[in-house]
């Protein structure tokens, strides 16, 4: 008996939809008007820090940022102001992920030396998240598991505001453009996509404090400042080294 050879047709594969339109064409006039119809982002600190804003705060070693950052988080958790620097947003949550305190480091910042058995009240507002650094095979590795983190603390926090202290503790080397470009971008995609207000710390390098600080200052500055919509600064007065300076640094 003859076999009979029988032929099928290969199935089409269906089509990729097309990608969607990067830009939709409207006048400057057309722009005008929806910005009018849009809610004016209000201030978190002062003119350095709005809604809606990825915005840094740098600083050398030990000069404070980080006791500046809290106090920032305190007071929006509680809708109050740092004079003279006044908000226009009610109490609401605050992330605030702390890379460089334990829980004991950052309760005696807040205790009375008098009298131990008394804390500063802050908010039920002020989330804390309680941080284990990863073991990963690679930075990469780490970066991803953190940053997924961050981003479920985040919808199951439903807040806002976020406060990351600080960059070099998962991003590494942040004068290596690999190290710090997809923290930055991952950041800043939800930052829009959530509608959120993020506040990074980051360090300087070693500088003279005698000399007044600039965004160049920054440690990975040429590439980071690409990111961020707004950054500031704080450094020691030349004049009274118990005295602290805030400088706007991109607005």
């Amino acid at each position: 008996m003859a076999l009979i050879k029988t032929y099928t047709q290969p199935v089409a594969k269906p089509a990729a939809p097309p990608p969607q339109a990067t830009f939709t064409l409207k006048t400057a006039a057309q722009t005008m008007q929806e910005a009018k119809d849009q809610p004016r982002p209000k201030r978190l600190f002062g003119d350095f820090w709005f809604e809606n804003e990825l915005c840094f705060l740098f600083a050398s070693s030990n000069v404070g940022k980080t006791v500046l950052a809290v106090q920032i988080a305190d007071a929006i958790s509680k809708g109050t102001s740092i004079a003279p620097f006044q908000p226009e947003t009610p109490a609401q949550k605050v992330l605030y992920f702390d890379f460089e305190l334990t829980a004991i480091q950052f309760a005696g910042r807040y205790q009375s030396e008098d009298n131990p058995e008394f804390f500063y009240h802050f908010a039920d507002n002020f989330l804390r998240p309680s941080i284990s650094m990863p073991k990963a095979k690679s930075l990469g590795e780490a970066q991803r598991v953190i940053l997924a983190d961050i981003e479920s603390c985040i919808l199951q926090s439903e807040a806002k505001i976020v406060i990351i202290d600080n960059l070099t503790r998962i991003a590494g080397d942040t004068s290596k453009a690999d190290a710090a470009f997809a923290i930055m971008e991952l950041l800043d995609t939800l930052k829009k996509e959530k509608g959120l207000s993020i506040l990074v710390l980051a360090h300087t390098p070693k500088r003279n404090n005698l000399v007044k600080i600039t965004q160049n200052d920054m440690a990975g500055s040429s590439l980071l400042m690409n990111f961020v919509d707004s950054c500031f600064s704080i450094s020691k007065s030349s004049k009274d080294p118990d005295r602290r300076y805030i400088k706007q640094q991109k607005v």
